[in-house]
């Protein structure tokens, strides 16, 4: 299997927005998001990667065929969905950089695309300066009647990369799960990390 990882932008990321929608769509209806989603909300949402100047886009092909994607921005964009649940910390938004999502089609996994995500999300973030990246994980109890037999969490993988929990940061989003007939609320646990500095950049790409 070759997948070619490469950071779009310009007319290449315009073009992968929709297969983008997609991809969500389909990872997340996975355990532990069980997200019932919406093609429309999806490309709306994503509209956000073609008006920031700060945004990446990283995408995974086989061929010609988008089967990952993984997109980040700078967390002050976030400021209305994010600031309270900073507020308890000392941590500048404006030095971090937000790590949003990576999707990855399961039959690709297991192939170190997920480092190559984060290499390049942090490689972006380092040449704009920015000093922490973070990302947030769905919390769920341990439970919880969709949750597979041999479900196992990526807490490992995200330390590997230097993250930890930030203790006590955690936002609150409404989504509709799959077992579910209309939206409810979830919690999502902040990770972060402190980024080398911008000239150590060509040691992460």
């Amino acid at each position: 299997m070759t997948l070619i990882v490469n950071v779009l932008t310009g007319a290449a990321l315009d073009q992968a927005l929709d297969d983008v929608a997609k991809l969500r769509l389909a990872v997340f209806r996975a355990y532990p998001y069980l997200y019932d989603g919406d093609l429309g909300y999806e490309q709306q949402y994503l509209q956000t990667y073609r008006d920031s100047d700060g945004a990446v886009l990283v995408g995974a092909f086989d061929g010609d065929r988008l089967v990952g994607a993984s997109t980040g921005t700078p967390l002050s964009e976030h400021a209305d969905d994010f600031g309270v649940a900073f507020s308890g910390v000392s941590v500048d938004l404006n030095d971090v950089f937000y790590c949003a999502e990576s999707v990855l089609l399961p039959e690709y996994r297991g192939h170190g695309v997920g480092h190559q995500f984060f290499d390049q999300r942090e490689a972006h973030a380092m040449r704009l300066g920015f000093l922490k990246s973070t990302f947030c994980s769905v919390v769920r109890p341990d439970n919880h009647p969709l949750k597979p037999e041999n479900y196992s969490p990526l807490d490992r993988f995200w330390q590997s990369r230097g993250y930890a929990p930030l203790e006590g940061v955690r936002a609150k989003f409404r989504w509709k799960d799959l077992d579910e007939n209309e939206e409810t609320g979830k919690e999502l646990q902040f990770w972060i990390r402190d980024l080398p500095s911008a000239s150590n950049v060509g040691e992460c790409s």
